[in-house]
């Protein structure tokens, strides 16, 4: 039998190209199952014009980044059931504008983050899919063709991952199933939501015979590419132009994804870094919501601190999640069903203290990245956080005019940017300010038209 590169033996990059038909005629009809072979080895190829019309774009090499810089970082966190826009969104613009209800809870860290309003994903609809599509803007999530694209921590992650331990780290809450976190070619990265497990991972050293043994895993020997380069040339002088760069894409990913398996027998010999904070505890119950957001965030803001990894999502699933328990206040409905209020008061009331929560939590979330000093800067001027939701509306289950929150990260804070609230200002643009301001020069991201506009650098 002949063995396949292991190309999962790391995260995030997916093991195969998934195929989505074994062959199309074409001129010099190419089977989709094809291989190239060679000395026990078999690496499968991505779709191309000679095999079907139109495929999705390869992905890019990995861009050359200086690992001496100082880190950037970024923490994406999506609630999926959104926030009561009326207590979220202030009233007026810029810098002179009025905190709402739910922003009081941030005033004394206002000049440490934007709040945005009237922005969206052009053409994400669809309501509760939407939310795997907060940081990909793949369009469609409820259509029964519907394929995910690249996330923005992966894309990231697939050009500063090296630099770190982790390339990037995957959390939920009340979730293994509903990700954040999505490959190049659109396969979920299942998030962790115990955080005593990542913990371990991330600080735990492995015992020498576990630390051997995972780098005789690791050590491919020889590069794959070079096995069969011999079938791959043959095959470039057999296909279309536009399929030989498409090769090359190909080849320079594989190329890319040895190197980081290389990189990654370095790590497995490099000591874990020493914390003096206790294992985090996991709450039992998944009513103890907000408990399990605090603790996600503090192994988030740890993870950054030790510079573990350079990208983390974390999903705050609520939709699965029960009758909330929060001391000294009764909730007497599920969490999804409060979101979905039509308008009851009684129901609006108890949501709108759950959405106060969020708030303070994440006030408590800038202030530690604050307080952490990083030489000249703090943790929160090395790093993005983004919060927000795909929810504009839940109760009517729209996913225009998203409440979103950039904090931190080395941008000129505390002002309200306000797009039109029907004729909605794409969202991708924000990541790709995010993109430029982590050092990779890219001028597009999903549906973006550019950077966002209003949002200058420190």
């Amino acid at each position: 039998m002949t063995a396949k590169l292991p190309l999962s033996a790391i995260k995030p990059l997916p093991a195969t190209y998934r195929p989505a038909s074994p062959y199309v005629s074409t001129h010099r009809p190419l089977s989709r199952r094809r291989f190239l072979q060679g000395a026990g080895i078999a690496l499968s190829l991505p779709f191309l014009d000679s095999m079907l019309p139109t495929f999705a774009r390869a992905q890019s090499a990995r861009s050359s980044l200086d690992p001496k810089t100082k880190p950037r970082r970024m923490l994406g966190i999506c609630n999926n059931l959104g926030l009561l826009s009326d207590q979220f969104f202030p009233t007026g613009t810029g810098r002179d504008y009025t905190l709402s209800p739910y922003l009081e809870h941030l005033r004394a860290q206002r000049e440490d983050f934007s709040v945005f309003s009237g922005v969206s994903h052009p053409n994400v609809d669809g309501g509760h899919p939407a939310d795997i599509c907060f940081l990909t803007a793949a369009p469609h999530p409820g259509s029964s063709s519907f394929r995910n694209t690249i996330s923005l921590d992966q894309y990231i992650a697939e050009r500063l991952g090296i630099l770190t331990r982790f390339p990037s780290l995957t959390l939920g809450v009340n979730t293994r199933t509903r990700s954040l976190s999505w490959s190049g070619t659109g396969v979920a990265i299942p998030p962790e939501d115990k955080a005593a497990d990542i913990f371990k991972q991330l600080f735990f050293q492995g015992s020498p015979a576990q630390i051997e043994a995972q780098i005789r895993k690791l050590d491919t020997g020889r590069s794959i590419l070079d096995t069969v380069s011999g079938q791959a040339r043959d095959l470039g002088r057999s296909v279309t132009a536009r399929d030989r760069d498409r090769l090359d894409q190909y080849f320079t990913s594989v190329r890319d994804l040895e190197s980081r398996l290389q990189a990654s027998k370095g790590w497995e010999r490099s000591p874990k870094p020493v914390v003096t904070a206790p294992p985090p505890v996991d709450p039992a119950s998944p009513a103890a919501y907000m408990e399990k957001v605090k603790v996600m965030y503090d192994l988030a803001r740890i993870s950054f601190e030790t510079d573990s990894t350079r990208a983390i999502t974390l999903m705050l699933d609520s939709v699965s999640t029960p009758v909330l328990e929060i001391p000294d206040t009764k909730i007497t409905d599920g969490y999804h069903n409060l979101s979905h209020h039509g308008k009851s008061e009684a129901k609006r009331s108890q949501l709108k203290t759950i959405d106060e929560l969020h708030m303070k939590l994440l006030a408590g979330l800038i202030n530690d990245f604050k307080a952490i000093r990083e030489g000249e800067d703090s943790l929160l001027d090395r790093t993005m956080i983004l919060y927000g939701s795909n929810f504009g509306d839940a109760n009517q289950h729209v996913c225009t005019n998203m409440p979103t929150i950039l904090a931190g990260g080395g941008f000129r804070h505390g002002q309200h940017l306000a797009f039109d609230k029907q004729r909605n200002y794409p969202l991708p643009n924000l990541f790709v300010s995010m993109l430029q301001r982590m050092g990779i020069e890219e001028a597009n991201f999903a549906s973006s038209t550019g950077t966002m506009r209003g949002l200058e650098m420190a």
